[in-house]
C-alpha cells in the first residue's frame, strides 16, 4: 500500500501581508485614547487564551507515503481546557480563569476538595463551565471574566491611585469571534461603559 506512520497535518495560521500597518494602527489607536482619556498603565489589560492540554490526543497515523495532508481520526478527542490570562501594562498578573466544556459545574469543574483548589480561588482564580461541548470562550464565560477578575482588579487600582470609579480602562483582546460581537460589545458597554474595548488585529497575536 506505500504507507507509513506519519504526523496529522493542518494548516498553519498566516500573517496578514499588511500586518505592520494593522499594528502600526492598533498601536496609535491605543496611544491616543491613553492620551486622551489620561488612562495610567496599570488600568490596560492585556488578555488572552490559551489551550491547556491535560490528555492529548493521537497525531499520528498510516498514510501513504509521500502524503502532504494526513488526516487522523480522534485527533480532537483530548481533555483540555481554556485559560485566560491577562496582565496590566504595569506587569501585575491578574487572576486566571479556567474554562472547561460541560453544563454542570459539579461535573466538569475540578471538586472543591482537589488539592490547591482552596488556594487557587481564594486568590481569586475562576473556574466557568462553558456551557456547551467545548472549552472555548462563550458571552457567558467572557461575562464572568470581566465581572469576577477584570472588573475587581481595575475597582481596586482605581482606589489605590485615587481615581474615579468611572476612569476609564482598556482591555485589549484578540478578534475571537465572541469578543468582537455586537452582544458581547453592547453588553459591556452598557454594564461597564468606562471599560474601552481594543482588539490586536487578526492574525498578529504572535507579532
Amino acid at each position: 500500500l506505500q504507507w507509513s506512520f506519519r504526523c496529522a497535518t493542518k494548516a498553519a495560521q498566516t500573517t496578514p501581508k499588511n500586518a505592520l500597518e494593522l499594528t502600526r494602527r492598533a498601536f496609535l489607536r491605543m496611544a491616543c485614547t491613553i492620551r486622551d482619556e489620561g488612562i495610567p498603565a496599570s488600568l490596560v489589560i492585556n488578555a488572552d487564551q490559551t489551550q491547556v492540554v491535560l490528555a492529548q490526543g493521537t497525531k499520528v497515523s498510516y498514510a501513504e507515503t509521500g502524503a502532504k495532508q494526513v488526516d487522523v481520526v480522534g485527533q480532537t478527542e483530548k481533555r483540555a481546557f481554556t485559560l485566560m490570562v491577562s496582565v496590566s501594562q504595569d506587569g501585575q498578573v491578574l487572576p486566571f480563569q479556567a474554562i472547561y466544556s460541560g453544563k454542570d459545574p459539579r461535573r466538569s469543574l475540578p471538586k472543591a476538595n482537589s488539592s490547591g483548589h482552596q488556594e487557587l480561588a481564594s486568590a481569586g482564580h475562576r473556574f466557568d463551565v462553558s456551557g456547551t461541548a467545548s472549552y472555548w470562550a462563550t458571552q457567558e464565560t467572557m461575562r464572568s471574566y470581566i465581572s469576577h477578575i477584570a472588573v475587581p482588579y481595575f475597582e481596586r487600582r482605581k482606589t489605590e491611585l485615587g481615581l474615579p470609579l468611572n476612569q476609564r480602562c482598556i482591555l485589549y483582546i484578540d478578534v475571537w469571534s465572541v469578543h468582537r460581537s455586537n452582544e458581547f460589545r453592547s453588553w459591556i458597554k452598557e454594564t461597564y461603559p468606562w471599560i474601552l474595548v481594543q482588539y490586536c488585529p487578526g492574525g498578529c497575536t504572535s507579532l
